[in-house]
């Protein structure tokens, strides 16, 4: 259950943020696109904080990357798909009285977040392509087939390297009071 906004919450979220935003700077390329370490971050937060504020982290921290590189416009869109996929993976968590305290439970909601990420991002890049830019439809394709195994692999790495992180800092947080502290 999240809890009222408080002075050390938003410490949290802007601590995480700007873990994501530097998982971001961490990219190398595949197929014509980047991938990033943003994304298991961004879900090490929601299993941390939360749905809400787990999603405020990851898109707090995309957005102002996207703003700081020349995004413009679609950094609303990263800020959004990037809360999107935080938020699932922490409601999914965070369900059925759980506290992301299970390691199965917390793979399928990072499986689920990573992948709802990659659906935003493909409608993003089909709306973009052929709306925006007026590109003919078997363009936009295989713009969407290019980008499409750069976004599996990092679904692929979040849904992997997320629960991992999560489940190697649980018990130092949790000894500390720090989880608890972050879910006040």
């Amino acid at each position: 259950m999240e809890g009222k906004v408080s002075t050390r919450k938003i410490v949290y979220v802007a601590l995480l943020s700007a873990l994501v935003y530097v998982a971001t700077m961490i990219s190398f390329p595949l197929f014509g696109s980047k991938v990033r370490m943003a994304n298991p971050v961004s879900l090490l937060g929601s299993l941390m904080l939360g749905p809400v504020f787990g999603g405020l982290a990851s898109a707090f921290g995309s957005f102002i990357y996207d703003i700081q590189t020349g995004y413009g416009f679609e950094s609303i869109i990263t800020f959004v798909s990037k809360y999107a996929m935080a938020w699932v993976a922490g409601k999914i968590a965070f369900s059925g009285g759980h506290s992301a305290d299970d390691h199965k439970r917390n793979a399928v909601a990072c499986t689920a977040g990573a992948w709802t990420y990659v659906a935003l991002y493909m409608l993003k890049t089909y709306v973009f392509q052929r709306f925006v830019y007026g590109y003919p439809l078997d363009t936009v394709w295989a713009t969407m087939l290019s980008k499409f195994p750069a976004s599996a692999i990092n679904a692929v790495a979040a849904m992997i390297v997320a629960p991992i992180l999560y489940t190697a800092l649980r018990p130092a947080l949790k000894s500390t009071g720090q989880l608890d502290a972050m879910r006040l």
